[in-house]
């Protein structure tokens, strides 16, 4: 450190790019971009960054950019900014000299905040955001710190998983691993213990094929949370969008833990995907705090009223909103993007309330600027892009909207297929077109069903066993009186509120589990299932979790019971089944249309009598119960020529009672077999049942049946018969006793009630009086 201090004479001019700090193998380049500015400063820190040893003013101003080239310095180097400038908050301007500012391209971080009225541009005691203070935050703040970048891939690379094969697995990077029996006390709640064998062999044996963690880029914890006792579990509060969360790296290095975790999951053929907040940061409005952009240059980073300069466009909820339309500010999401791709080898990324990434000053714009740039991007349009279609902001809703060559998540999807199985009335019209992919919102612009994120439960919001055992949210561990989160669950508990040991409610319950599970994974589109609802992980009822660092939120390996492994393998034979018929799995919508040349429809609905539904059937808002049927003859592609897929059957049963569906003649067969039944969750063996026969479906449940073909081999059903016998001769792993260091290494890589309640259970059971006590 001395070394670099005594070359800090031969500053040079240095160069506008690239934006950071950049070693060169002979020394750093420093380039930061301030429009408004009038003095940069660089601040040099010693080895623990409680020391500031030096400033250097930056000496060039190029292009609004300022920049120098300190000779000799070396990563590892801990430095931060200090910026001058003029101290007007009506006119959009909070420069604060005083405040050690965060690079916003900093690649790593070392140390955390720790909250003092020091860290706020204006006297925090006086709540007045007009006044200067003048007390210096760098002893309350991390350092930024010059890495490099050199790392041995090996022999790494992308699995570039087709999108029609894709299925999500959304989970938290610590939530995922903190419990982990496998994984050494050391490595918990860390990238190494998502990297450890154990858990990487049980998430690839499920049969996803796409990891979606959680936000990793660098986040504060929330002042008012840090104060309650609580924290950000989540991440969704960035203050470093290329630098990954240091508190997630045992080794005290994330970026070679975050990319050792990569290529380890990429070596078993994994996705990895990311969930990134670049709508707003964790500055907050004009009462935050002064921690990078806001003391850089608020007038060009974030998007403020344009008559009342002092605050700030809230489209977020949040605070503040990121100005995505100043082209240097896009420039640095998009370089973020480019770097998490490149550098550390992300598949793709799902967008936090992305509808803000596509919003300039008149609106949201499908052809906005950020999109376009996604688009023409080379890097970016060969990954993995994922919308939350949504914001707080007025037009905010904009499913189905984005532009090509973009997913998004359907909430759609989720609040009807919720609602079905909950047995509201008259759900079967909307039903339909979600099985489908939900063409009505995204056929158009030569999108395609994958288009559709199918999901039914996600971070935000119940876990799978508390949609099945609650009616009410329980959140008063988050300290906002149960206030918090969304009441419009769409979840029943079947009688009991929480947890019961009646064995009818019980069983009732995991099949409603398997009904969602396989509703999900047989729809068209692209599925994302939430980590742990495939062994009935609970939160206890809190549907808003986001400040749960803990038991409640982590999952809880411990206590997968019999019926938890049973689910497990459930999930692990319907995706099996899902990935063996590209029926399921198709490039074009399906439409229901009569194709004259090939004398085909591609899906046909029916009803239990195996007649075609018309519109009396589809009116009636009693009927609960139908069968999808699906050609496997039907076009698959552009090229007008019959496909050789196998016919499915789809039959989904709401009714409480049990239903007698005749199973329909069609062409190419005579016999079908069932190889799922939820009711019947592991059959010895796939059931045959001949052509007009009638299949007496159980009550509350699914089916999905596959034709066996008259004179020939379907090789569909040969590809999803040795798939679940595979299932079954390789259960998932059992992980017994928890580790120890010296046994477990990371190698080094080469509600309330329905308005309308569903039928009761079963009379008998409705009656018992503990069915009606909360627990």
């Amino acid at each position: 450190m001395a070394n670099i201090l005594r070359q800090a004479t031969r500053l040079g001019e240095g160069l506008p790019f690239p934006l950071g700090a950049t070693w060169d193998g002979l020394g750093v380049n420093f380039a930061l971009f301030s429009a408004n500015a009038t003095k940069v400063e660089l601040c040099l820190f010693d080895e623990s960054g409680e020391e500031e040893l030096e400033r250097i003013e930056l000496p060039e101003f190029t292009n609004e950019i300022w920049h120098g080239y300190l000779p000799d310095a070396r990563p590892g180097l801990l430095y931060g900014y200090r910026v001058y400038g003029p101290y007007e908050p009506e006119n959009g301007h909070r420069f604060n000299p005083n405040k050690l500012l965060l690079d916003p391209y900093a690649k790593e971080l070392v140390g955390e905040i720790r909250w003092n009225p020091a860290h706020f541009g204006y006297v925090m005691e006086s709540g007045d955001d007009l006044t200067f203070d003048e007390r210096d935050s760098a002893p309350f703040m991390p350092k930024c710190k010059v890495i490099d970048p050199a790392f041995t891939w090996g022999r790494d690379h992308k699995p570039g998983t087709a999108w029609d094969r894709t299925i999500f697995y959304e989970t938290h990077v610590k939530g995922f691993t903190k419990l982990h029996p496998a994984v050494p006390d050391s490595l918990r709640g860390t990238y190494g213990g998502l990297a450890v064998k154990e858990v990487v062999d049980y998430i690839k044996s499920l049969g996803v094929t796409s990891v979606e963690l959680l936000p990793v880029h660098a986040f504060v914890q929330d002042q008012h949370l840090v104060d309650k006792g609580l924290a950000n579990y989540w991440g969704y509060n960035s203050i470093g969008f290329f630098a990954p969360e240091p508190r997630y790296a045992a080794s005290g290095n994330a970026i070679k833990e975050f990319k050792e975790m990569v290529a380890h999951l990429h070596n078993a053929g994994l996705e990895v995907i990311l969930d990134v907040v670049y709508n707003h940061t964790a500055e907050g409005n004009e009462r935050g705090p002064t921690l990078s952009c806001k003391g850089i240059d608020n007038a060009s980073y974030y998007r403020l009223i344009p008559d009342q300069r002092r605050y700030y466009i809230n489209e977020t909820g949040t605070g503040n909103t990121v100005n995505l339309s100043h082209p240097r500010v896009l420039q640095m999401v998009t370089d973020s993007l480019r770097y998490w791709a490149t550098e550390m080898h992300v598949d793709g990324f799902r967008f936090d309330l992305a509808t803000i990434l596509g919003r300039e000053p008149y609106g949201f714009d499908e052809g906005g600027g950020f999109l376009d740039s996604c688009l023409q991007d080379p890097i970016l349009n060969s990954v993995k892009l994922i919308a939350e279609p949504w914001d707080c902001g007025p037009g905010g809703y904009q499913v189905g909207n984005f532009p090509p060559g973009w997913a998004e998540w359907n909430d759609r999807y989720r609040d009807t297929v919720r609602a079905f199985w909950k047995g509201d009335e008259g759900k079967l019209p909307e039903v339909a077109p979600r099985l489908c992919g939900s063409a009505d919102l995204f056929d158009k612009r030569g999108r395609k069903p994958w288009a559709s994120v199918n999901f039914i439960t996600a971070h935000d919001g119940y876990t799978l066993n508390d949609l099945v055992s609650y009616n009410d949210k329980h959140n008063e561990a988050n300290g906002e009186d149960n206030n918090d989160g969304h009441s419009h669950n769409l979840s029943w508990n079947h009688g009991v509120e929480g947890p019961t040991d009646d064995p009818e409610i019980k069983t009732l319950r995991e099949r409603q589990k398997r009904n969602m599970l396989a509703t999900l994974l047989l729809s068209q589109g692209s599925p994302m299932l939430l980590a742990g609802d495939e062994f009935g992980n609970t939160q206890h009822g809190n549907n808003n979790a986001y400040c749960q660092d803990n038991e409640t939120a982590w999952l809880n390996w411990d206590g997968i019971d019999e019926d938890g492994q049973a689910l497990i393998e459930f999930v692990r034979r319907v995706i099996a089944v899902r990935q063996s018929f590209p029926m399921l799995r198709r490039g074009r919508f399906l439409s229901g249309e009569y194709n004259a040349e090939f004398d085909i429809k591609d899906v046909t609905w029916l009803t239990p009598t195996a007649d075609e539904m018309d519109e009396s059937h589809w009116h009636d808002g009693n009927a609960r119960c139908m069968g999808m049927l699906l050609d496997g003859r039907a076009q698959a592609t552009g090229i007008k020529r019959p496909a050789m897929d196998a016919t499915l059957l789809l039959v989904i049963n709401g009714h409480h009672d049990v239903v007698g569906f005749t199973l329909p003649e069609v062409t190419g067969g005579n016999v079908w077999r069932c190889l799922v039944d939820t009711n019947l969750p592991d059959p010895d063996e796939a059931p045959r049942v001949d052509t007009g026969d009638t299949y007496m479906v159980t009550g509350r449940s699914l089916l999905l049946l596959a034709l066996e073909p008259e004179g020939k081999t379907s090789f569909a059903l040969r590809r999803a018969a040795h798939a679940l016998r595979n299932v079954a001769e390789s259960p998932t792993l059992s992980f017994g006793e928890e580790a120890t260091e010296e046994e477990k290494p990371v190698e080094p890589v080469e509600v309330k009630e329905p308005e309308k309640e569903p039928e009761k259970v079963e009379a008998a059971a409705a009656a018992k009086p503990e069915a009606k006590k909360p627990t």
